[in-house]
């Protein structure tokens, strides 16, 4: 979650900002995650992945985004070296691990979170005939130019979705939304959240509380103050919490678990991860962002030379937003969520997607 603006993804700043969670990348957070290669094809495509914090293993937004890469490698023909940004570093940081990956001559260079905007305009501009993609932020005259393309996704709609779900499956009326770092990103998915439930059930209470505000955006990686948080949401009357957090959202589902409760997960089908095997009975549904799509998208038009500098926008109506049905808690009310999905699609509904 991450990748952060907006209030359901993202995630990775972090570069597991909208997102994030689980493995740091060691020291300087320079040393490889993991690499691919094509069977050692000189003439391979060199890709280069900065990741948000916590890089693979979060579970979220950064093994969403993982997830793309590797449908690529499968298919060969690249090569790839991944790093991840490191808890609490800085600006000149990110710009760094940018400019070591343009500097080996990996091109394209994919930053996964908004966190990377600045470092990405620098080093973009620096770096002309290497092509760049952000995940999760388009900010004119920071990380746009002619060798940028911003890939964004509408986490406002498909956080009225699962916000729908919530009113409909909670019995005590009171809801709650856990977000990773108060950045416009995440707020995209509070509003709407509190818009989805709203909708339904306009009376209904949505308790909010953010783990850390910038520039601490060790929100997206702290599982401990995400059950804490989630803990006095349960403790003040909500049945279900939506977690926008990214790693941290992991302590919102054992926070729910030890109540009694239900979590909604974010960016991932989070149901299905691995490492969330023992907390899965409690996940309501969990918002997905396609995050995997926006990566192959966009290294498939690099490898078709159509790449297409500007902000590309993924959200319902282009299947790169939508809702997890894994577990069967939400079988029941399908038909209502689709119906408001298409009303969305449609144009019938406006999400508002600023406070």
């Amino acid at each position: 979650m991450h990748r952060m603006r907006g209030t359901a993804l993202v995630a990775v700043g972090l570069a597991g900002l909208l997102t994030l969670a689980a493995c740091g990348s060691g020291s300087g957070g320079s040393t490889p995650a993991a690499s691919g290669t094509s069977g050692g094809n000189s003439s391979a495509l060199k890709v280069g992945v900065a990741y948000d914090v916590g890089g693979r293993g979060d579970q979220s937004f950064n093994d969403s985004a993982a997830r793309g890469l590797d449908k690529e490698k499968s298919t060969g023909g690249i090569t790839v070296r991944e790093l991840a940004a490191t808890q609490g570093e800085t600006d000149a940081q990110k710009e760094d691990r940018l400019r070591q990956l343009a500097e080996g001559g990996y091109n394209p260079i994919i930053a996964i979170g908004f966190a990377y905007a600045g470092a990405v305009g620098k080093v973009a501009k620096d770096t002309p005939d290497t092509k760049f993609a952000i995940i999760d932020d388009f900010t004119p005259g920071t990380d746009t130019g002619p060798n940028i393309e911003n890939l964004t996704f509408a986490e406002n709609e498909g956080s009225f979705l699962v916000g729908v779900a919530a009113a409909l499956k909670s019995k005590t009326g009171n809801v709650g939304f856990v977000g990773g770092v108060d950045t416009p990103l995440i707020q995209k998915f509070e509003v709407g959240y509190i818009a989805g439930v709203k909708a339904v059930k306009p009376a209904d209470t949505v308790q909010v509380k953010y783990i850390s505000e910038p520039p601490d955006f060790g929100g997206f990686n702290d599982p401990a103050k995400g059950e804490t948080a989630a803990d006095g949401m349960f403790d003040a009357g909500a049945d279900i919490v939506y977690g926008a957090a990214g790693g941290s959202g992991s302590g919102v589902f054992k926070a729910a678990k030890a109540k009694g409760k239900l979590g909604i997960g974010v960016d991932s089908d989070q149901y299905n991860q691995p490492a969330l095997a023992d907390v899965k009975d409690v996940i309501l549904t969990s918002m997905v962002k396609q995050v995997d799509l926006a990566v192959t998208d966009f290294i498939d038009s690099i490898k078709a030379n159509k790449f297409t500098a500007g902000n590309k926008v993924y959200d319902l109506k282009a299947g790169g937003i939508q809702y997890s049905t894994s577990g069967g808690k939400i079988d029941d009310i399908k038909a209502q969520l689709e119906d408001y999905k298409q009303k969305i699609i449609s144009g019938q509904i406006k999400v508002p997607a600023t406070k």
